[in-house]
């Protein structure tokens, strides 16, 4: 035997040797190779949980899961004889076919996406059947929201597919392509609450696509879990109340429970149907709902910033008798000099300050807060008197997130020091420069939520419990409520209280005057530099036994003793007595007859 020869049949003998051990290795010690060929048979499929269902208050249904169904594809095992007949089943065009499926091939070939998402129950019974016929498809079952009501859009929020840049910023871990997840509002704040944890099962298919077998005795199988149920503070039929009170208008419009913190209504006008981004509506209508001029996707009452306007000078009284610089019934003599006022000039206490509110009144009591003598300087003295004004307003809850457990709310803002040093120069400002804050006007600006909460701190007389539209998850109750306790006497509020009776029986506010209820509120007209004025109102019912604080705020409408403070009555008796004693005044409201001026007669000087 030559050397080459021996040389060939050394390498041949070697090649089988390597082959045989390869595959001894492969069939009887290596059990990852026979998995991997099993799953050329073994078909993944992901059971989605239900979205947990949301109430209201009284135990309405307000959201819940309508079934829909997902075509998916493996483009590996596609084989179809007739595409035309395919696309008249599923009733699409053949281009559209081509598109999708040359989509799913860039996705992957051998693994499932999406051919057609959300079927209808009624195609989906014409198609289930014919499936057979066409391997590589095979359906998936899912869920969209549905809901009972046209209101509470920007409470609920919307659901929708999980976008590429949030899977890339996703550090949960859970979130996969495909995925489902709720977007603004409660769906987006409860989220980890209402998906629920989805499951997955493994079956072993032929290649015609049909179910054979479960793989494994179901051992690598999981349960989906279904979401916790939500049960919420709002009053469904308030909340639809307020919404009619507010068509056709823009603002915002907030109903707290004093004692609790429970939001019973959370109005932004204006509006949309939830139905509008439920399932494909999503892309389709999300566009229009974000491109409309009136913004109906801006949650007004967490977002919106306004001036207060009269409605601070609740606060300014408050603050004025704990610091000792104004007595509740000391006199105080204004001539109309210091500040525009509609006010008429002469003796003013605390309480009729309020009831009429003089903006002159507020104008001397917070100079005294402000420039309290102890320095010589005057751009000094201002520093430190408007430092601890600061600090007590923010005691109220103003400036900062009241922690509502909804997205996006804002701060509002209560102007710093810091921030007139860069207005004005360090030690180039005082009194003078900061005055319109007494009135609730200049930089100070809050949100209709924020104003909500100060009538139920007024009500409770001192304290308020976090703002919350969450009641309770699942079996228990929302753990995300606190108590916040302001450091003034409770006695003080009740001068302040009076003056907002009064403000009610014979002042801006007398449109909420009724005999069966005491109602104590404050109106205010907050100037708008870019039109007419936003009419406001903030206050509580019954005076005495408090059970609901309500802010109303109808932008362009003018005085605050007209749209504000009607909206807000005709709420608090609705929800009082359940029904409506002044049919003449809801329309007044609805038919916007405010603003032709003094539809019903009624002569006030309104702040």
């Amino acid at each position: 035997m030559t050397e080459k020869s021996f040389i060939i049949k050394f390498l041949i003998v070697l090649t089988a040797i390597i082959f045989i051990t390869r595959l001894f290795y492969i069939q009887i010690i290596e059990e990852n190779y026979k998995i991997a060929a099993e799953n050329n048979v073994i078909q993944k499929t992901i059971q989605y949980p239900f979205r947990g269902l949301i109430y209201d208050r009284n135990d309405s249904l307000i959201t819940f899961n309508s079934p829909v169904y997902d075509l998916m594809v493996i483009p590996k095992e596609v084989n179809i004889v007739d595409t035309a007949r395919f696309c008249r089943l599923l009733e699409i065009t053949a281009e559209e076919f081509r598109e999708k499926i040359s989509k799913a091939k860039k996705y992957s070939m051998i693994l499932a996406s999406k051919f057609q998402e959300q079927i209808s129950d009624e195609l989906f019974a014409k198609v289930q059947d014919q499936l057979i016929n066409y391997p590589g498809f095979y359906v998936l079952p899912r869920t969209i929201r549905s809901y009972n009501t046209e209101s509470m859009a920007n409470v609920l929020g919307y659901v929708g597919e999980v976008s590429s840049r949030f899977l890339r910023n996703d550090n949960s871990g859970y979130y996969q392509s495909g995925d489902y997840i709720g977007i603004g509002g409660i769906e987006k704040s409860y989220e980890a609450m209402l998906r629920g944890r989805r499951g997955v099962s493994y079956k072993i298919v032929n290649v015609q696509g049909i179910i054979k077998d479960v793989y494994k005795d179901g051992d690598f199988d999981t349960v989906s879990v279904a979401g916790k149920d939500l049960r919420l503070t709002i009053d469904l039929e308030l909340q639809q109340y307020a919404e009619r009170l507010m068509n056709g208008k823009v603002g915002s419009v907030v109903a707290i429970e004093p004692q609790s913190g429970k939001i019973l209504t959370l109005v932004s006008a204006p509006s949309y149907d939830p139905q509008l981004l439920s399932g494909k509506n999503l892309s389709k209508n999300f566009p229009f709902l974000e491109q409309n001029e009136n913004k109906p996707l801006f949650n007004r009452p967490l977002q919106a910033r306004y001036p207060p306007g009269s409605m601070f000078k609740t606060i300014q009284g408050v603050i004025a008798m704990h610091e000792q610089v104004v007595d509740s019934n000391e006199i105080i003599t204004t001539d109309g000099s210091n500040i525009g006022d509609l006010a008429p000039p002469g003796p003013y206490t605390m309480t009729r300050a309020i009831q009429k509110s003089s903006n002159n009144y507020f104008y001397l009591i917070m100079k005294r807060m402000v420039e309290q003598g102890v320095e010589e300087s005057q751009f000094l003295d201002a520093r430190i008197g408007f430092e601890k004004w600061r600090n007590y307003v923010a005691e109220f809850g103003l400036g900062e997130k009241l922690g509502v457990d909804m997205p996006n709310e804002i701060n509002g803002n209560v102007p710093s020091i810091e921030w007139y040093d860069k207005l004005y120069g360090v030690g180039r400002w005082k009194y003078s420069n900061i005055a319109s804050l007494s009135i609730g006007q200049g930089e100070l600006l809050v949100t209709p939520l924020q104003m909500a909460n100060l009538g139920a701190i007024l009500a409770n007389r001192g304290y308020y419990i976090t703002p919350h539209v969450v009641d309770s998850i699942g079996n228990s109750p929302n753990p995300n409520v606190k108590k916040r306790t302001l450091p003034f006497s409770a006695d003080l509020y009740e001068t302040v209280l009076d003056g907002m009776e009064k403000v009610i029986n014979s002042g801006s506010g007398i449109r909420g005057y009724m005999d069966s209820l005491r109602l104590a509120g404050k109106t205010s007209t907050i100037q708008n530099p870019h039109g007419e004025d936003h009419s406001g109102f903030m206050g509580f019912a019954p005076l005495d036994e408090p059970q609901i604080s309500i802010v109303a705020f109808v932008e362009n409408a003018g005085q605050g003793g007209r749209a504000a403070v009607s909206v807000a009555s005709l709420l608090a008796e609705r929800y009082i007595f359940g029904e409506i004693s002044r049919p003449w005044l809801e329309d007044y409201v609805m038919e916007k007859r405010y603003l032709s001026g003094n539809a019903s007669g009624i002569t006030i000087a309104e702040n």
